[in-house]
Formats: structure tokens, sequence, C-alpha cells
């Protein structure tokens, strides 16, 4: 398969806002998701229990949830996009180490998903038009290790 100039640079800036969405995350810096996700988004995080919803909601969702997690580290992989135009879609697999204090001490879930999306291309760049999770495998590390 060919790619043209235009698709290769379709991909790498679907790419980045991949990974700049992993690292929003992260850093619990909901508000930068209007950068991210469309204005009509409709996005599925109920694979691990979460919302189903417009990206108002979505935000909404993150801002209450994600300071349970007192760490966490999205790594993306396996990044798969096709272009048609000024739309794409794309699987993109998440490996996803979460910490959530227990007290004393610490829980640590790992997370392996997949993150099945929509794209469009907007005057702004490519944003998500629609993400969702699907749940591949969960791992609790304090029950693995006998703690």
């Amino acid at each position: 398969m060919t790619l043209s100039l235009q698709e290769m640079s379709d991909r790498f800036e679907i790419q980045d806002m991949l990974y700049h969405y992993a690292d929003i995350i992260d850093r619990k810096a909901v508000d930068e998701l209007n950068d991210v996700f469309t204005a009509d988004a409709h996005i599925d995080y109920s694979a691990f229990g979460g919302t189903v919803g417009d990206r108002p909601s979505t935000l909404a969702f993150l801002k209450e949830a994600l300071p349970a997690f007192s760490a966490s580290q999205h790594l993306n992989a396996n990044v798969q996009i096709t272009i048609d135009g000024d739309t794409g879609s794309g699987r993109v697999m998440c490996f996803n180490p979460m910490e959530m204090p227990l007290g004393e001490d610490k829980q640590v879930f790992m997370l392996g998903l997949w993150y099945v999306d929509t794209y469009r291309r907007t005057p702004e760049g490519w944003r998500i038009s629609s993400r969702k999770e699907e749940k591949s495998w969960v791992f609790n590390v304090p029950d693995f290790m006998g703690l």
C-alpha cells in the first residue's frame, strides 16, 4: 500500500492527537480535551464502568473520576488508522496502570484496552468524533502479590 504525503501527514497528526489525549488524562487536565474531541463527540467509557455520552458529560465525569487515582499512565501502541478524506477511523491499544490510594497503602490496577475511534478533520485540525473503550483485561497487582 502506497500512502500519499497527505495521508502520511494526516496519520501523524492523528497519532499526535492520540498521544496528547493520553498525556491530558494522565495530567488530569480535563478541560484540554475540548481540543481533542469534536463538539458533538460521542464517548463510551462503559467498558470499565464509566459513562456514555457527549463531550460535556464526559468531561464532567472525568473531573470527578480522575482525582481518585494518584498516578496513571496511558501507553498507546498498535495504532491502526484509516483515512477517507476528512474522516477516519482507528483502533488503538492502551496499557494503563493506575494507582489508587487505599488508606496508607496503594492499590495498583493494570488495564488492557482498545480505543475504537472515528476522527474528523476540523478547521482546528483532526479531532476524535467518537471513542469507545473495549476491555481486554484487568490485573490487580496487590491481589497477585498477596497483599
